[in-house]
This record gives C-alpha cells, structure tokens and sequence, in this order.
C-alpha cells in the first residue's frame, strides 16, 4: 500500500461493504482469482460471514465482494490483471485490509504469475473498554469528560490521545472498536454543587460563611483512581477483550491562585491563561480560563483542583509552572521567559500556497513542560505567541480533506537557512520563513530477496541529509509482488531501504535506521522529476 491513510477509506468502505453484497457482480473478464481464509487474528479460528472486498488500487472503488463461509474461505473470481486492496469486516471485528500495520498494508497483485491463492487474511476482533465513574459518595458522575490514551510500543514516542466521551446520567462511559494495545484513562469533572468564591480581593468570603464548604473541585483522576499521571495504570487491551475501568472521583477544597501583573496597555488587559496537560496535551477548562477581579493589576484564578499547571501570560512574557497543592500567590519572576515565534509559509518551487493549514510546535526536549501548540496559517502567516526555551519540532497540515503533511525542507531565520523542520528557541523572538515542498513526486520500486518479490517489508525513504530526517521521511508496505511507492516526496538525495518485519522498529531514531542504510539503493529526486520516479535497482530485503 501506497502512504495511503487507512482511517480516511474506512466510511467509504463501510458503506461499499454494506451494500457490495447487493449489487449484480460484473461478468469475468479474465482468469485472475484472488483466495484464501480469513481467521480470527486472536484464536487462529476460521472467520464464518466476513465480507471480503476487493478494491481498485486506483480509486477505492469496490470491484468484487463476497461472503467466506463456514470455512472462513473466500474466492474472489473474475478480475482483472490489477493491483487490489483486499479489505474484509464482520461484526464484532475491526474493518482491516490485508496484513495490514499501522497505516499500511499490503495490496493483492493479480496476473501471470503472481501468487494470489492461499493467503491468510488475519482479521482482529475489536476490543471495548466501559466502566462508571463515581463521586466519593458512591454517586454516578455524569457529563464527566474520560479520555483514553495510548501507549505507543516505542519507547521514545508520545502518548496518543485516541478517544474522548462523556459520562452519561448513570455514570457510565463506553470505548468500542478498540485495537489491542495499553492504555490510559483520565477523568476531568466538576462537582455539579459546588460554588466557587475568591479566596482573595474584594469577593472574598469569611471562612463561617456555609458556601465555603462547597468550594471544591475534582483533581484530574487516572485509572485505577490516582491523581498523579506518573502512577496511573495501563489497561491492556488483547484482540477481542472486554475490560471494565470504574473511576472514583473525591472532591478536595478548591484552590485560589492570584498573581500581580504590570497595568494594561492600549487598553487591552494582560492575557493569561492557565492551564493542565495530559500526557503532554494541553487541556484548558472554562473554570480555569475565568479571569476574577476588579482591578486591572490583579488577576485571580478560582475553583481550582490540586495538580501542575502552567500559567502563561503576556506582559511580562512568562511561564509559570506550578505545582499548586495549596492556594497561593504566584510571581511572575521566578517563570521562565517566553517569546513569540512567527513566520510565514512560502512553497520551495515558487508557487502560491492556497487552502487552509495548521502549524504545529512539538516539545522535544524531555524537560519542557510545556505541551504541543497548534495554531491556524491565516494567509500563509503564524503566530505563536508564547513559546518557552529549547528545542521544537515544526509540522504543516493542510486542513482539505484528507489531511496531508507537508514536508518542511528548510527554516530560515535571518540570513541563515538550515535543512529540516528543527528549531531551537532562545531567549528572543523568532521570525522565520518555513519553506514547504508541494512535490508530488511518488517513488516506485520493488523490494526483492534472492531475485524474489517480498510481500509486507518495511520500505523507508531516508534523505542523506541528517537535519532533514525525519522530516523528509517517507515509508510504505511492500505489496504481494514486492513493489512499493513512496508518496510525495520532497526533491533532495535519500536512500531506500527494505526491512522484514520492521514494523515494531524504532525506525525514525538515526542511529536505528543507520544500520540498514549501507545495503540501500540510492535515489535522487529534482523538481523536474515529474510526477512518477521509477527505480530500476531491486531495494534488498534485510532482516531486522
């Protein structure tokens, strides 16, 4: 499969599966036929009743579909000489394409020849997680919000969020179609009675006052019921696993933090803004963007839970973090400074950037606290208006449908252009121009060992450049004859490499990959490539 992005065909083919069954199927034009059994990839079990699509490599479109039988075996019959991605669903299973990893798969290549009879079609059951979250009473919480994480298998990789709900009037959440993996759940709540006052200033409230002792809130609560994210238990969830998580919540007394800024200008009161993170998400509340107060040179935050926070504001720029286990007055002079980072896109062939984008700045250092930014391209222009020290990685999404990254070549800031999507941020402002590349150049080839196509391999485009790796990256899964393409990629010098299964490999660590580069097959990519770039060297498969 070809860097396609498997979640963005799976509504299509939901709906192509769902009605396949009922279309007349077309006459057979050739002798191809595509077969085999699909079994459960958790027991090995045949699969009884699973639709089984073959789709044009081309379009997406379903050109043939049937239905396996006792046996789980289905026989595909009638097509053409093609390339086809084969996808197969049944209830209670997640929609997959064939020996599928990630966000690739390999595709089915019918024709003289070719091997196509016999596979194995391993199809995953979904896993579901549900479970009550509960008040410290024993009450159902409802209209909590629970958010599910996953544990990436590489140990440097951030946690993903992957799923978000809400509670309902009983308490309880529901996660379905799960893959297998570990996972996280957090909890964020508000007690539906309590009553928030200012604990300093003006609104103050004697402590005989009865609406003191509403004055609670609700820590962020991971499972197994710990309000601290470095002692939060992972679930793990096997293909086809039902797990129960139940949450507790415990109202602690809410807590007050005010701190004295500088007075307003042109008018405009200082921004603040104080907020928690995730697992390195930022996660902002209405409660905690209030700003409380009469007086434009104090600004108050109310009703909050115990935990980490960072306070950012503008003037003075700084970031705060506060480990707030009581309420307290903050100053601003021990936060570290930050700036604001700006710039402008620009394309690296000279032509006009159009449609909607997102930038995004991802922390790579492991002391930075602060978590990933994203803010919208307005005319080809960004602003971040509060960055802290260290090192950043840059990312560029368009926002049409699909979503598509584009790969960053170059930062210049100044009269200093350097390779890559990395930027370091000191201790002034930072204006840069990021030049994006729009090359849809695809790279195409075949992985082979002893002169034989190879089927699944990890294929990994590495550009010889190092500032530019990752950034220039590109990767797919070789298809049932060993061939492969690599998407949109940028012009610059890259080596191919072709590794069996690599797909638990951290491969986007240099020193890792580095390894595979010497048996691999040199390409060079211009602007006038044009559209297709074929190898006519066979990429070796090595081991992992």
């Amino acid at each position: 499969m070809s860097n396609r992005v498997v979640p963005g065909i799976f509504c299509a083919m939901a709906l192509l599966l769902a009605t396949a069954a009922a279309q007349p199927a077309p006459a057979p034009s050739s002798l191809y036929r595509i077969a085999g059994t699909v079994v459960n990839a958790a027991t090995g079990e045949p699969v009884r009743r699973a639709t089984v699509a073959a789709l044009s490599d081309a379009d997406g479109r379903t050109v043939e579909s049937v239905e396996t039988g006792d046996d789980g075996r289905f026989a595909l019959e009638g097509l053409n000489a093609a390339k086809y991605e084969l996808a197969a669903f049944r209830r209670g299973f997640l929609l997959s394409l064939y020996d599928q990893h990630e966000q690739f798969n390999s595709a089915i290549v019918t024709g003289a020849g070719q091997r196509t009879e016999d596979l194995i079609f391993r199809l995953t059951p979904g896993a579901s997680m549900r479970g009550v979250v509960t008040s410290d009473g024993g009450d159902p919480v409802e209209n909590a919000k629970v958010l599910l994480f996953l544990k990436p298998h590489n140990p440097g990789a951030r946690i993903t969020q992957k799923a978000e709900t809400t509670t309902d009037d009983t308490g309880a959440y529901d996660f379905g179609d799960l893959t297998p993996g570990e996972y996280y759940l957090a909890v964020t709540a508000q007690p539906w009675y309590a009553l928030h006052h200012s604990a300093a200033g003006p609104h103050q409230r004697p402590e005989s006052d009865p609406s003191v002792a509403l004055d609670v809130a609700y820590p962020i609560t991971f499972f197994d019921s710990t309000t601290e994210e470095a002692s939060a238990t992972p679930i793990s969830l096997a293909g086809g696993s039902r797990e129960e998580a139940n949450i507790n919540l415990r109202a602690v007394p809410a807590l007050h933090l005010t701190f004295e800024t500088t007075a307003k200008q042109d008018d405009y009161p200082p921004r603040a803004e104080l907020h928690q993170t995730i697992f390195g998400t930022a996660t902002i509340s209405e409660e905690v963007k209030s700003v409380f107060g009469t007086q434009t040179d104090t600004i108050y935050f109310n009703g909050l839970a115990p935990g980490r926070y960072e306070l950012t504001h503008t003037n003075p720029p700084r970031m705060v973090a506060i480990e707030a286990s009581t309420s307290q007055q903050v100053d601003l002079s021990l936060g570290t400074p930050v700036v604001a980072v700006s710039g402008s896109l620009r394309a690296s062939n000279g032509s006009q950037l159009t449609g909607n984008m997102r930038v995004s700045l991802n922390p790579l250092d492991s002391t930075q606290s602060h978590a990933l930014q994203q803010v919208p391209s307005i005319d080809n222009s960004f602003s971040f208006p509060t960055i802290t020290k260290g090192r950043w990685e840059l990312v560029v999404e368009t926002l049409g449908t699909p979503e598509r990254q584009l790969p960053i070549t170059s930062i210049t800031i100044g009269n200093r252009t350097h390779p890559g999507n990395l930027l370091t941020v000191q201790d002034k402002p930072v204006q840069m121009v990021v030049t994006v590349s729009l090359s849809e150049t695809r790279i195409e080839g075949f992985a082979k060992k002893d002169e034989k196509g190879i089927a699944g391999v990890m294929v990994v485009l590495v550009s010889k450049e190092p500032a530019a790796f990752p950034a220039l990256a590109r990767r797919d899964q070789s298809d049932s004859d060993g061939s492969f393409a690599l998407r949109d990629v940028a012009p610059g010098q890259y080596t191919v490499v072709a590794i069996e299964n690599g797909w638990d490999l951290d491969w986007d660590r240099p020193e890792v990959i580095g390894r595979y580069l010497p048996q691999g097959v040199a390409v060079t990519v211009t602007e006038s490539s044009g559209k297709l770039l074929r190898i006519s060297q066979a990429v070796p498969v090595q081991r992992r």
